[in-house]
């Protein structure tokens, strides 16, 4: 069998767990880095969408937080939830809002982020560090 990165898999049917834990692993620096291409095909062969990590980061909140929009889409048009909080509360839209990731930030509302969402949320957010832009995006401008 080949893998979606081109290696000769000879591995029995099941993998073992510490091959799952290996391949998890790559996902989510796959995510962090901002490796579409590759992202795309491990999803395209059936690796879940909202795979989620030891924090409760899912592959969408790693690519957001890290400021990689290509991959935001990716996932996004492979159904992740854009609204999925990690451990602490935070969604993959506060996440960019905290790192100024505009072009990310633009996606994840297109994608049908809510503002509102999570703790701190992104309007949140944006109020704290004083985007104004942003609100305007979430139609806060104004709000309390």
């Amino acid at each position: 069998m080949t893998r979606p990165d081109g290696a000769s898999d000879e591995a029995p049917e099941e993998a073992s767990d510490e091959a799952v834990v290996e391949l998890a692993g790559r996902l989510f620096d796959m995510a962090r880095g901002g490796d579409a291409a590759a992202l795309a095909a491990y999803l395209d062969a059936g690796v879940p969408v909202d795979l989620t990590n030891a924090s409760g980061d899912t592959l969408v909140m790693l690519a957001a937080y890290h400021g990689h929009p290509e991959v935001v889409r990716v996932l996004t048009a492979r159904g992740a939830d854009v609204d999925r909080a990690n451990d602490r509360g935070q969604t993959p839209l506060a996440g960019a809002v905290f790192k100024g990731e505009d072009e990310v930030v633009r996606v994840l509302v297109e994608a049908g982020a809510d503002p509102r969402a999570g703790t701190p949320n992104a309007v949140e957010t944006a109020r704290v560090f004083g985007r104004t832009g942003y609100l305007e995006m979430f139609g806060a401008a104004g709000q309390k």
